[in-house]
């Protein structure tokens, strides 16, 4: 994977040779495009403090990446700046602006956190954020057609490439020079050695 190696964002994270990382992914329009770093998971204390799930690398990686788009269903999202963040025993707590009690604070429990794709690294060489590579047509090495990238998964061993057409579904491991010959991005394909029958 990408950041220094191991997992970096949860939808955004990097996908490459060797990798490992930790989850999916989530665009928008190729302007607005965000990517999912973490969750409110719960409260910290009377004073509006929040427990935070991230999936950056390393995990307080996510208090550098603001604004956060908060979300607890579609359409209903709040921009956040300005947040203050620590290590707290054995995970992070956050402080938002204005959020100064306890039941303000319950409120947010359960929200997912965005951030938008431009504010990530860019990645390294053969390695991509999930978030770019969903919605790529994928064909065969041959040009036979298997649907496009509807997400992607990890595994112990690798990340795994969801690749959908219609009701149907394929699986193909994410391992490059393999099973993935080659991904363009600006092209909007990927290339992979998979029997389309499986």
């Amino acid at each position: 994977m990408g950041l220094q190696g191991r997992p970096a964002e949860r939808q955004g994270r990097r996908v490459g040779e060797g990798s490992r990382q930790a989850a999916g992914c989530l665009s928008v329009t190729a302007a607005g495009r965000r990517v999912l770093v973490g969750r409110i998971v719960g409260l910290y204390g009377v004073q509006g403090w929040l427990k935070v799930e991230s999936w950056t690398e390393p995990r307080m990686q996510i208090f550098k990446y603001q604004p956060w788009l908060l979300s607890a269903a579609p359409g209903q999202e709040m921009e956040v700046a300005g947040i203050d963040g620590r290590p707290q025993g054995k995970g992070l707590i956050a402080k938002l602006p204005g959020l100064d009690d306890r039941d303000g604070a319950a409120a947010l429990i359960g929200q997912d956190i965005y951030v938008a794709r431009g504010l990530l690294p860019p990645p390294g060489k053969d390695e991509y954020y999930w978030v770019d590579l969903e919605g790529l047509e994928v064909v065969t090495t041959e040009g036979v057609a298997l649907g496009r990238v509807s997400h992607l998964f990890a595994t112990g061993a690798n990340d795994v490439v969801v690749v959908r057409d219609g009701e149907r579904e394929r699986l193909v491991p994410f391992v490059q020079g393999v099973y993935v010959r080659s991904v363009d991005i600006s092209g909007g394909r990927m290339v992979v050695d998979w029997d389309p029958e499986f």
